[in-house]
């Protein structure tokens, strides 16, 4: 199996009756197993107790589901729902989930991602840009250079006139561990050509941050 974790779901949200399929490699679920049994048991519990005898797999097909990015490539995404578009205006995609390991600890940070790009001849199918978002969150990542993948791969893949990209997400390396900051936010940015000016910029700030009826 070419690929570690595979997952039906892709343009088929709203089929009827539709059932979502997860497909494994076996093999590499077992070897992780072993690692995370031993973990287990290094930890000090009895990885042979009722409540812990499947969690070693539960948690291998786990990690392997949040990682799972690493399989992908956001700009065949992009590219595979190019149209052209006479159309000159932003194009904001706001308010994305975003869920993702921080790659120091492997505890979750989670938030939203708001993101916008000036059109240069064409338009992308709007379902894809939070695809991006999920293909480079589905990684051992950092939030500053997660906002810098989404906004490379939209610019160097749209070549658009400008891209923004704004995320805040809450860190639980922060929340659980060490300074234990439970409401902190973090918000990272990034922008090539047109939001890079100063009107441009302000103009998408205050879209995202307004809520429109």
């Amino acid at each position: 199996m070419s690929n570690h974790y595979i997952t039906d779901d892709d343009e088929a949200d709203d089929l009827p009756g539709y059932q979502k399929i997860d497909r494994y490699d076996p093999q590499l679920i077992d070897n992780l197993s072993a690692h995370y049994k031993d973990i287990l048991t290094q930890l000090g519990e009895d990885p042979e107790r009722e409540g812990l005898l499947k969690t070693p797999e539960r948690v291998a097909k786990a990690m392997l589901y949040l990682t799972h990015g690493y399989k992908l490539d956001a700009k065949a995404i992009l590219t595979s729902a190019l149209f052209k578009e006479d159309y000159s205006q932003m194009v904001i995609v706001k308010d994305i989930e975003v869920y993702s390991m921080c790659e120091h600890h492997m505890l979750p940070f989670f938030g939203k991602a708001h993101i916008a790009y000036i059109p240069n001849g064409h338009v992308v199918g709007l379902s894809k840009i939070p695809r991006v978002v999920d293909i480079y969150s589905r990684r051992l990542q950092v939030q500053e250079r997660l906002t810098n993948e989404i906004r490379d791969c939209i610019q160097e893949t749209l070549k658009p006139i400008g891209v923004g990209v704004v995320m805040e997400c809450r860190h639980l390396c922060m929340c659980m561990r060490g300074v234990q900051k439970q409401n902190s936010v973090t918000t990272t940015s990034a922008f090539t050509g047109g939001f890079l000016q100063e009107k441009t910029r302000a103009e998408f700030l205050n879209l995202i941050s307004s809520k429109l009826s």
